[in-house]
């Protein structure tokens, strides 16, 4: 039958599902219990962080040659998936790695693949910083400038919003590096280490969800960067950034869907205990129908992440379109499910003596990183209008 191909490629075999069983066993074990502490205090989960190292979950996409496990991109996805179940700030930690090092993979030299990749597979994190206050969706608006100065670049500048700014040890950093060379165009990436001299980090923001990841800004101040920092060609790195994207939403897809699983969970055992009126309000055809709903937005959701993780394996021509659509749709759904788990809970829903208030809080926030949902449907539309959206 026409398309059999395509399907087996993104259908998890076995081994997707052992490791989804590992993965879940040791979330259970080593991430949920700690995921409401983490929140109630703003702490970085160092808990979740020591057992995704100790199993190497918590960079399973970097390649064998690196010293890494060399999970593909729906492996990835999977490992993201099952951490978020029990805790979003957790599931962060992989997904943050990967962005992070993603510009690597996709344009790096061999020689600094060789410096990081490795330090990143034993334990070391790797961030990404692209947004600026004035620069978020309007990505080739950035200010911050690298100034060549012999086999050396001056950094300064600062990046916004980044993710576990202050733990991780790494950060790809996307700056100006020919400011005459029109919009979007003389941007460079570099790697810049959490010990050079002028690097610094500010406060950490106060946020509604996902507290226990680390937001802060990046400052630059006259830090210099050695040229065999560089990622990539001199003046190709936004073009680089948009590309790690396009592999990357996939990730905050697997993210949303797996805080919304957790969160669809425990309504259904919640439901299922739950008595009023003389029975369990799961006999009551209304919320059956609010079930049924949901599992059907997750499903949904959950297979197109598994189709764009594969056309991310693959570097498909359509990734831009697939991983758009997966960030976006199943970010939107995250969003409905844990506001319907809020609903099927009741006023116990609303408090902090359940997960759900904490996972809907969680879930807002994919549909604003890695590009707001405006912005993916943005990506679609002019991926649809120029005709480079393709079906099986």
């Amino acid at each position: 039958m026409a398309g059999n191909a395509d399907f087996d490629l993104f259908r998890t075999d076995e081994m997707h599902e052992e490791l989804r069983h590992a993965v879940r066993e040791l979330v259970e074990n080593k991430v949920t219990p700690y995921a409401a502490d983490v929140d109630d205090q703003a702490r970085y989960p160092q808990e979740a962080h020591d057992a995704l190292v100790a199993s190497d979950f918590h960079a399973p996409h970097v390649p064998e040659e690196y010293d890494g496990v060399g999970a593909d991109a729906l492996a990835t996805c999977i490992v993201i998936e099952e951490v978020a179940r029990g805790c979003a700030s957790s599931s962060l930690i992989p997904a943050v790695n990967k962005l992070g090092s993603m510009p690597l993979l996709l344009g790096a030299s061999e020689e600094v693949k060789q410096a990081y990749l490795p330090r990143l597979a034993a334990g070391q994190g790797f961030s990404y910083g692209l947004s600026e206050r004035d620069a978020g969706s309007d990505t080739a608006s950035m200010k911050t400038r690298a100034v060549r100065d012999g086999d050396h670049f001056v950094l300064n500048g600062q990046k916004s919003w980044i993710t576990n700014a202050g733990v991780s040890d790494f950060y790809t950093v996307m700056a100006v590096t020919d400011p005459d060379a029109g919009r979007g165009k003389g941007i460079t990436a570099f790697v810049v280490e959490k010990t050079d001299e002028g690097f610094t980090f500010g406060e950490k923001e106060r946020k509604l969800g996902i507290k226990g990841s680390p937001t802060r800004e990046l400052l630059f101040d006259d830090v210099r960067i050695p040229e065999s920092r560089m990622v990539g060609e001199e003046g190709r790195g936004l073009q680089l950034a948009l590309q790690t994207l396009d592999h990357t939403r996939v990730t905050i897809g697997a993210q949303a869907i797996g805080i919304a699983q957790g969160a669809l969970d425990f309504a259904v055992d919640y439901v299922k205990e739950r008595q009023q009126f003389g029975k369990h309000i799961a006999d009551f055809q209304g919320i059956q129908f609010m079930l049924a709903d949901m599992a059907m937005k997750l499903e949904s959701a959950r297979q197109m992440v598994y189709v764009a993780a594969a056309k991310s394996e693959r570097q498909d021509a359509d990734l831009s379109f697939f991983g758009a659509a997966a960030k976006c749709l199943a970010s939107d759904v995250a969003m409905e499910i844990t506001t319907d788990a809020v609903q099927l809970l009741g006023g116990y829903g609303y408090t902090q003596d359940f997960p759900v208030e904490r996972m809907m809080r969680d879930a807002k926030i994919t549909q604003i990183y890695e590009g707001t949902n405006q912005v993916q449907r943005l990506v679609m539309a002019r991926k649809l209008l120029a005709g480079e959206h393709h079906t099986r």
